[in-house]
């Protein structure tokens, strides 16, 4: 269970970075009276005149959303089998 738990995990990360190697801006359409987030989710976003959210990854954060996923797929791989006694 916890090897398949890591292994999904992984692959979701890594299909996240992959996506933003394809991926320069992604644009959402926002609500007149939504907020702006504070903090650690607003830190990428921005809101354009037209009330549109842009959240512009950097450079960076295709590859390294990769390498995490994939070494921990990797971890996954290397956990130890559990012993069934039948």
């Amino acid at each position: 269970m916890l090897r398949s738990f890591f292994f999904s995990t992984g692959l979701f990360i890594t299909l996240c970075g992959a996506g933003f190697l394809y991926v320069d801006k992604i644009t959402l359409n926002v609500q007149a009276d939504t907020p702006r987030p504070t903090g650690f989710r607003g830190l990428f976003t921005g809101v354009s005149p037209e009330r549109k959210r842009v959240f512009d990854p950097p450079d960076w954060a295709a590859f390294s959303l990769l390498s995490m996923g994939s070494v921990t797929m990797l971890y996954s791989i290397a956990l130890p089998r559990k012993k069934h006694d039948d």
